[in-house]
């Protein structure tokens, strides 16, 4: 196996996360040194062939890193790469839940009566490290504490792109009941099904292969969430805002604080549209350079 490396700047490496977080990439992962401010796309391959044919793919979508010279090119042991995401994976917590590799779950010290989910997202996306995944998981938690904690069961959520299944599963920890999550990569519903069982609720939360239009057909939820890119939110704004009941809340993100409030315009048009009653709330709140936006469907 071998090793590839390819500098970009920051702008690059954001477009490119960005792009990350959508189409889900086997190979390509990206790195920053934060105390030297350089970011790198890194990637492993079987052999120099398969990284031609992955870079020229990764050109196609961004023409500016077509012709860019590759840094570093080495061997490197399999395992090396298969493990890679764990450098990038800590455990953090918000309001009693915490989210925990499941290799460091023994050790980890979860104060009395907090909820420990143990994860292994390997290379799907969604380890809650991310600003997209962290905002939605703070939006679920105000919804806990907007409701009460001894409310959320019988109130639906579906997590719409559920990435590694941290935020069903978290949601399903909280209280919420029924809980689903739905993924056009049969890859991250595995690993959603696999962390289901690690946090010993794997007949608790559905998990589904399917793109948004068939996983949202007929449906009609509490929460839903969709942690996606802003143009594919804003593509799919009518059948995201019909999947959601009155009272509901949708919790979109994956968008670029520059784009936040363009795609709150749109759907904030399309609610009033769509919502007899209209919107009762709508805000947006940043987390460095990613933001979300929340509708609250009126009673």
């Amino acid at each position: 196996m071998i090793e590839v490396r390819i500098a970009v700047d920051a702008a690059e490496a954001d477009a490119l996360e960005a792009y990350f977080c959508e189409d889900y990439q086997e190979h390509w992962m990206l790195y920053e040194d934060e105390k030297q401010g350089e970011h790198e796309l890194r990637g492993f391959f079987d052999h120099r062939e398969a990284a031609q044919s992955a870079f020229g793919a990764l050109g196609a979508e961004f023409p500016a890193l077509r012709g860019r010279v590759w840094k570093v090119e080495r061997p490197v042991a399999d395992t090396d790469w298969k493990e890679a995401y764990k450098l990038h994976f800590r455990p953090w917590s918000d309001r009693g839940l915490h989210w925990v590799p499941v290799w460091e779950a023994d050790d980890y010290p979860l104060p009395e009566g907090d909820c420990l989910i143990p994860l292994d997202p390997g290379m799907a996306f969604g380890t809650g490290n991310h600003e997209t995944t962290r905002l939605c998981v703070r939006r679920l938690l105000d919804a806990r504490d907007a409701w009460g904690a001894d409310n959320l069961a019988g109130r639906a959520v579906i997590d719409a792109g559920c990435g590694s299944g941290i935020l069903a599963l978290s949601a399903r920890k909280l209280g919420f009941s029924p809980v689903e999550g739905f993924d056009n990569d049969p890859d991250s519903v595995a690993v959603s099904v696999d962390n289901a069982r690690l946090c010993g609720i794997e007949d608790e939360v559905a998990f589904r292969w399917s793109g948004l239009e068939e996983g949202l057909a007929g449906r009609s939820v509490d929460i839903l969430m969709a942690n996606i890119l802003a143009d594919v939110l804003c593509e799919n704004a009518d059948l995201l805002l019909g999947a959601v009941r009155p009272g509901g809340w949708l919790i979109l993100s994956g968008i670029l604080a520059r784009e936040a409030d363009d795609v709150a315009r749109h759907f904030r048009v399309r609610a009033g549209e769509l919502w007899p009653g209209g919107v009762d709330r709508m805000e947006s709140r940043g987390d460095g350079d990613w933001a979300d936006v929340l509708l609250v469907r009126a009673v």
